[in-house]
C-alpha cells in the first residue's frame, strides 16, 4: 500500500517509516500538517496515519480536510490523548482506527494489515481477481494452481493493480503509487516494471491479464480460459 504518514517527532517518524517500508508498504513520512495538506492534495494513498498533535495544525483537521475533499482511504490516528471523549472526537472526525502511544510497532503493523484487508477483492489471506490471487505475506502470487514468487517492486505492482482492478491506472498513477513523493525514478521505469511482472505472470500462465490501453496506460481485467493462450 502507499501510506502517509504525519509524525512531528523524529524519533517515532522514523522507525514508523523503516518497519513500513521493510514489509514492502511504500510510504511518504512527513513532519508538519502544511505538507501533508500539499500532499493530500497531489498523491492518492490507501491508508493515512496520523498523529493528532502537529506543529501549526492538527490530526483531527487534516482527518476531516481529506474526508471534505471526498477521499476515503482508512485513515488511523496516533495520539497520547486517550480518554474516551478523545477517542470519540477522533473517530468522529472521520478516522477509522484510534491508537494511543506510546506505539507497540507490533500492534500498529497488526492494526495497518487490518485496515489494508478492507477492500473488497481481499479474499481469505490474499488480494484476489478471479483465478488470480496475491498473498501479500509471502509476496507469492497463484493462477489456477501454479505459483510464483514476486519481488517487493513487482508486489506492489500486482497489488496496485488488484485494488483497483479492471480501472485503466495511467503511468502517473502508477509511479505515485510505487515511489514516494520525493523519488525520481527513470523515464522508463514504469515500462521496465509492467515488463518485469508481466514476465512473472508469465510463469504461472496470466501475463496478458496485464492489458496496455495505448496512450492512456494499462489496467489489470480477467480472460476467459480460452483467451489465455491465443
Amino acid at each position: 500500500m502507499k501510506i502517509l504518514v504525519v509524525e512531528d517527532d523524529p524519533e517515532l517518524l522514523e522507525p514508523l517509516n523503516t518497519a513500513l517500508s521493510q514489509i514492502g508498504h511504500v510510504v511518504d513520512g512527513v513532519e508538519t500538517a502544511e505538507v501533508a495538506t500539499w500532499l493530500l492534495e497531489q498523491q492518492d494513498y490507501d491508508l493515512l496515519i496520523l498523529d493528532w498533535m502537529l506543529p501549526a495544525g492538527s490530526g483531527i483537521d487534516l482527518c476531516q480536510h481529506y474526508r471534505t475533499i471526498g477521499k476515503t482511504a482508512p485513515v488511523l490516528m496516533l495520539t497520547a490523548r486517550d480518554s474516551t471523549g478523545d477517542k470519540v472526537m477522533g473517530l468522529d472526525a472521520g478516522a477509522d482506527d484510534y491508537l494511543v502511544k506510546p506505539v507497540d510497532m507490533l500492534e500498529l503493523l497488526a492494526r495497518v494489515r487490518a485496515l489494508g484487508r478492507r477492500s473488497p477483492q481481499w479474499q481469505g489471506s490474499v488480494l484476489r481477481l478471479g483465478d488470480l490471487g496475491l498473498d501479500l505475506s509471502t509476496l507469492t502470487a497463484d493462477f489456477q494452481g501454479r505459483q510464483v514468487s514476486l519481488s517487493h517492486r513487482e508486489a506492489q505492482l500486482l497489488e496496485l493493480f488488484l485494488r483497483h482492478p479492471r480501472q485503466i491506472l495511467t503511468r502517473d498513477q502508477i509511479e505515485q503509487a510505487l515511489w514516494n513523493w520525493e523519488a525520481e525514478p527513470g523515464h522508463n521505469a514504469i515500462t521496465v516494471q509492467i515488463r518485469r511482472l508481466r514476465q512473472r505472470l508469465q510463469v504461472i500462465g496470466c501475463d496478458r491479464w496485464v492489458e496496455t490501453v495505448y496512450g492512456v496506460g494499462y489496467r489489470l481485467r480477467e480472460l476467459p480460459p480460452d483467451a489465455l493462450y491465443g
